[in-house]
């Protein structure tokens, strides 16, 4: 029996993965796994862009519509589900297809996590209380010494990921570093592609603004505003689109101002978005010009 096959199709929000996996989907006998951070949430819709319920029929979708925004959700929990899918679709025979933007879950996939390593609730306060006290420069410092390899990838000014650090080293006792390069995930397991659809800058926040206007034409607002009363979880008080749209509910600025605010914060997602998989030297870049989603399909299939 062959051995089933694990493609990733990713790139930043607008970018236009969303047809193509469909018709890459059904090329390689695969159903789709969502790698997506908003496509878990059950209430967002349109802020999420999910996959349409037409295009769910047609192809089966994992991890959509699983948590409420309620819930908490993290990497873990993703990772946990998509394992599971991933079981599942391989055991009947056919191919995976991962398809979304969040390089931290795609990450989650390859190469693991750090789920050994018990969290320290305590020591991050106390950490916390220090940044603000000492700054972070102090802590960015004690990480540099502790373990020079994590901190020279974490810009001194990044007080959440140089507080993790710190909490992983002192708890652990041990870099973070080492650790993350014991890390198991399913790279060199099974035959694995990864492709990344790219557009020229231009271009790509083209077409992120007017997905925005879009997304306000279909009923962002009131689909905000249906979630806003909800005891929103941390996780889902992120999401683009519920601040911005939640200012102009309360008054904050008027609907304008949203729209600019979810296409300037959209714009810079999608930039960190590039940055996290230019880093990922695995992955084959597609930079898109005219072709259209069949054309596509084709250079992803024989790998030019």
């Amino acid at each position: 029996m062959t051995q089933p096959t694990l493609t990733f199709l990713v790139g930043p929000t607008a970018v236009g993965k969303s047809e193509v996996s469909l018709l890459l989907a059904e090329k390689l006998n695969a159903e789709i796994i969502a790698c997506d951070s908003m496509h878990v949430y059950k209430e967002v819709a349109i802020a999420s862009d999910k996959p349409s319920l037409a295009a769910r029929k047609r192809i089966p979708h994992h991890c959509v519509d699983i948590v409420s925004v309620t819930e908490e959700y993290n990497v873990g929990k993703y990772r946990h589900a998509a394992l599971a899918a991933i079981e599942d679709i391989t055991k009947r025979g056919k191919n995976v297809l991962f398809c979304g933007g969040s390089g931290l879950y795609m990450s989650s996939i390859l190469d693991g996590l750090l789920e050994q390593l018990s969290r320290n609730p305590v020591l991050r306060e106390q950490l916390q209380k220090r940044a603000i006290v000492e700054g972070i420069g102090s802590l960015h410092r004690q990480l540099s010494d502790l373990d020079p390899t994590t901190a020279g990838k974490i810009h001194n000014n990044d007080a959440k990921r140089i507080v993790r650090a710190l909490e992983v080293c002192l708890t652990a006792e041990a870099p973070m570093s080492t650790m993350q390069a014991n890390r198991q995930g399913l790279w060199g397991e099974m035959p694995i592609d990864i492709f990344v659809l790219n557009r020229e800058r231009e271009i790509l926040y083209r077409r992120v603004e007017e997905r925005i206007d879009q997304m306000f034409a279909n009923g962002l607002v009131e689909e905000v505003k249906s979630i806003l009363p909800l005891p929103l979880s941390t996780t889902a008080k992120v999401l683009i689109g519920i601040r911005e749209v939640g200012g102009y509910l309360a008054g904050d600025h008027d609907i304008e101002q949203a729209k600019y605010l979810m296409k300037l914060n959209t714009r810079h997602y999608a930039k960190r978005q590039l940055t996290w998989f230019r880093g990922d030297k695995r992955a084959k870049w597609i930079d898109i010009e005219n072709e259209t989603a069949p054309q596509l399909v084709e250079r992803i299939l024989t790998k030019e």
